[in-house]
């Protein structure tokens, strides 16, 4: 009995040396010392109460002593509210170099987002050079680039008309891999948009392989999001991913006029079918049952370039009116059209249709043809999102951006935590906080150290690690009540900042202070090499 309990005392002596976390040196004073913390790390483990010290933006230390004894610049009394990492938007929008400060982001949370998304990019000519100009600009947040197919696409010169050669092939490759190069983490696609749309199989598999060479993700907006195609649409994006050796994210996931939770299980199982079969398959969801973007998505392919459309509207107009009166009244009406551009904006393709005193049709084919507006579309259905939110493979994005005239871009984050951590308790505080960040930076790569150990400065922020709460990583922290997080943006009033969040800090300094801009922007374009 005696060496019975000899030899479990040993292994709980070992257990606790091995999980009890060092304490830094205390003779030194810290940046930011958090003290009666409910600490979430982002790993999706059970809260508990502990500090977090900070030192030249990286976190010192985390962990269950209470510190009391360090010294620091700031001192933060948590009073028992949540300490988490930043939360990392797995999809947005925006310019960094002409509105760099992101307050719609940050203001819900997010410290770092990802730019270049639905296969379109700034810096492709020279990704360093533009990294380079986003850093004097003070962006408000850590940017995470990634590389647009699409835009690739257009710079090798591949036809609309006739497609790509060899050579044009080639190049686009060459393109891909200087971006990687130079610091991209990724490649997203845009299959339902120009060009994207016009890419093959053998097109897409040569992406495939350079992302797959450079350990990257495929993040993509698949060909069609209805109810009737989708499924087939994630299977291209598991067989872009499987022919090249590629992890693949499904981006904004959703089921357009999908009615029921079946068809969030339908997509859901495709997924499931791939990973079983040795397949790395994500998506990322957003809250809200509209989706947003351009109005050439109710036209017909053969409406839309290469094809004129004006020539289309002159020899095909019974036709091509028969095709938008079917497609918008398949999507809800006119009623469930919201147009988000002057001088539309504000206004349903109803409302607009009165006014002008004719049918709706006609109207989209003389005042609002593709290319001239874009408009957010009521055809989701909440519980096929809910659905898609609760997976462990579905992570948070916004698809949205400062300007964007869709409260998504403003609430997306603190509307989860609101309506899904708080007011239903349909997910966990813990999981909502792992599908915000840790898992995101797992997905992306942020989680690890992108260069050797032995080269690395942790004076450089760009390639320090984040996405978790852990000695080590780069300090991107939020102290918020999830009881206080509120969402205020509405369709009508789309440009709202969340409340809630009483301190954000990026790179270990404080954008946001007692809930109130502190005016600072620390973010960084982060480098994957």
């Amino acid at each position: 009995m005696f060496k019975k309990l000899s030899c479990v005392f040993l292994v709980l002596s070992v257990w606790i040396s091995c999980s009890r976390v060092d304490l830094p040196p205390n003779d030194i004073v810290y940046d930011i010392l958090i003290q009666n913390a409910q600490i979430v790390d982002g790993s999706g483990a059970k809260p508990y109460h502990g500090s977090l010290l900070i030192k030249d933006g990286v976190i010192s230390y985390v962990g269950s002593d209470d510190l009391d004894d360090f010294e620091a610049m700031q001192i933060i009394d948590a009073d028992g509210k949540v300490v988490s990492p930043g939360f990392i938007d797995a999809h947005a929008h925006g310019n960094a170099e002409k509105n760099p400060e992101f307050r719609n982001f940050w203001s819900m949370g997010v410290t770092s987002i990802l730019l270049g998304m639905d296969g379109s990019s700034a810096g492709i000519e020279d990704l360093i050079e533009w990294m380079n100009v986003v850093d004097k600009a003070r962006p408000g947040l850590n940017i995470v680039p990634m590389t647009g197919h699409g835009t690739a696409r257009n710079v090798a010169k591949i036809s609309l008309e006739t497609g790509p050669d060899e050579s044009q092939l080639a190049e686009m490759a060459r393109i891909l891999e200087d971006q990687f190069k130079q610091g991209s983490f990724g490649v997203s696609t845009g299959i339902e948009y120009i060009p994207g749309r016009f890419a093959d199989q053998s097109e897409l598999a040569i992406v495939s392989e350079v992302v797959a060479r450079y350990n990257g993700v495929i993040m993509s907006h698949v060909r069609n999001e209805d109810e009737s195609v989708v499924r087939e649409s994630v299977r291209e994006l598991v067989r872009m991913g499987s022919d090249g050796g590629a992890r693949v994210h499904v981006s904004h996931i959703k089921v357009v006029y999908g009615k029921d939770v079946s068809s969030a299980e339908g997509v859901l199982s495709v997924m499931d079918s791939a990973r079983v079969a040795g397949q790395d398959v994500t998506a990322d969801v957003y809250p809200y049952t509209a989706s947003y973007t351009g109005i050439g998505i109710l036209f017909p392919d053969w409406a839309l370039p290469p094809h004129d459309f004006d020539e289309v509207a002159r020899t095909r107009r019974a036709e091509l009116a028969e095709y938008l009166r079917n497609r918008v009244n398949l999507r809800n009406g006119p009623e469930a059209t919201l147009l988000g551009t002057s001088p539309w904006a504000g206004r349903t393709l109803a409302e607009i249709a009165d006014s002008l005193d004719k049918p709706f049709e006609e109207v989209l084919i003389d005042h609002i043809p593709p290319g001239s507006a874009s408009a957010a579309y009521f055809v989701m259905d909440i519980n096929v999102m809910r659905r898609f939110l609760e997976d462990p493979h579905v992570v948070v994005s916004t698809d949205g951006s400062p300007t964007m005239l869709h409260p998504r871009g403003y609430g997306s984050f603190a509307k989860i935590i609101r309506q899904f951590a708080v007011e239903e308790s349909l997910i966990p505080i813990e999981t909502i906080v792992h599908k915000m960040s840790g898992r995101t930076a797992e997905i992306v790569g942020l989680h690890k150290d992108r260069i050797p150990t032995s080269q690395m400065n942790y004076e450089d922020l760009h390639y320090l690690r984040r996405g978790f709460l852990k000695s080590g990583f780069a300090a991107d922290v939020l102290v918020f009540d999830p009881e206080q997080v509120m969402d205020h943006a509405t369709f009508e009033n789309p440009h709202q900042y969340s409340t809630g969040f009483d301190h954000v800090i990026i790179n270990g300094i404080l954008v946001q202070k007692d809930g109130a801009p502190t005016g600072a922007r620390p973010g960084l374009v982060l480098r994957s090499r």
